[in-house]
């Protein structure tokens, strides 16, 4: 189906374009100068020591459990409301995610059922920045701190995101940024692991680079590594949208903004809004059906808005709830119900930087025709 709105949308300028067609006519297509040049210009962005580029979010959060000798035997304390590689990523590294229920405002973990969660087998949290919005990620770094577990912050969807006048991307001892199409800036697929620890990013160096180490040739192996790097190509795509980067912010505040005005007295709704200390990023627009609606008129309002060609979705299911985490773990519905209740109710609406007044319109009068339709 063609959609008439489309969920997201990349933001590419003749800029983009050329600087990847300038790669394109040099001799180094990867580990070349554009690689160094987008680690460089990401630490001077965030403020932090080293950057590490990887092919991926997911590479990222799985060199920062490796890094960070996370493996079997060990639990990684986790939110169930998030996109799947925030628990894979621990569970290709060996270990266990372990699940702790959610903020149902800030749809984020929630930091005061963590202590509870933390066992003499805990050797991380990995707390996530969901939707671009940051609150709670202080207290989670305290709680972290007062039990002396790393904390791996997993800022896939929140590039641009300041708590308290603090980027994010700094609270963690190790954080990870995502580059895919449909987040703030992209390289097509990249990702981006942020650390002032030497040790850290040297190891995550050489893993996403078959285990190479300092000094060695090209065929000589310190460790079992893996083919994570992200060529010079995506690297200079990324160095051209990071130079935009707020540009983009703004743009994506203003559609936010258009939403909020439209729909905020909507009471089938809930909508979100930028949170008190937060300056957001914001990644999607999540509108929330308001409690007294099922799963299925859920659904039923997804299903009619993509018939009348607006491109929705069902940002999160529950993650405890994917097949191959009910097998292997045995979760069941209502183990976290703040979680259960929230991913029954979400609408992710479209949202990237071109959409005008004009869009937000039609899509704001098809979604309460949808509601006014419900029995």
């Amino acid at each position: 189906m063609e959609f008439r709105v489309n969920l997201s949308r990349p933001d590419i300028t003749e800029a983009e374009i050329e600087a990847v067609c300038d790669v394109l006519r040099s001799p180094n297509l990867s580990l070349g100068p554009k690689l160094d040049e987008f680690e460089e210009a990401f630490c001077q962005y965030i403020g932090r020591r080293r950057a590490v580029a990887v092919n991926s979010g997911t590479s990222g959060l799985f060199l920062c459990a490796k890094a960070l000798e996370i493996g079997p035997g060990d639990e990684v304390i986790t939110t169930p409301f998030t996109f799947i590689a925030s628990a894979t990523t621990i569970m290709m590294a060996g270990a266990t995610p372990v699940f702790v229920d959610i903020d149902p405002v800030s749809l984020n973990m929630d930091p005061e059922r963590i202590a509870s969660a933390v066992t003499d087998k805990t050797k991380a949290i990995l707390p996530v920045v969901v939707f671009g919005n940051p609150t709670g990620l202080d207290r989670v770094c305290d709680i972290a701190a007062e039990h002396n577990l790393a904390v791996i912050e997993d800022s896939c969807e929140g590039l641009g995101s300041q708590l308290h006048g603090k980027k994010i991307g700094t609270f963690g001892a190790m954080s990870t940024f995502a580059f895919y199409p449909n987040k703030q800036i992209t390289t097509g697929e990249g990702g981006m692991i942020l650390t002032d620890d030497d040790d850290l990013a040297d190891m995550c160096v050489s893993l996403r680079n078959q285990g190479r180490g300092k000094g060695g040739g090209w065929l000589a192996h310190a460790r079992l590594g893996y083919n994570y790097r992200l060529s010079d190509i995506n690297c200079a795509l990324g160095i051209a949208q990071l130079a935009r980067l707020d540009e983009f912010v703004a743009k994506r505040r203003h559609v936010a903004d258009m939403y909020i005005e439209r729909l905020a007295a909507d009471d089938r709704l809930i909508v979100p809004r930028e949170p008190e200390g937060c300056l957001m990023s914001w990644f999607v627009y999540v509108v929330r059906l308001a409690d007294r609606y099922t799963i299925d008129q859920r659904n039923t309002v997804l299903a009619k808005m993509i018939r009348r060609r607006v491109q929705v979705s069902n940002y999160f299911p529950p993650v405890h709830l994917q097949p191959f985490m009910v097998e292997r773990f045995g979760y069941k519905p209502g183990d976290f119900p703040l979680t259960d209740a929230v991913c029954k109710s979400t609408v992710a609406l479209p949202f990237h930087n071109h959409l005008t007044a004009a869009d937000v319109d039609f899509i704001c009068k098809q979604l309460t025709t949808c509601l006014d339709e419900l029995t």
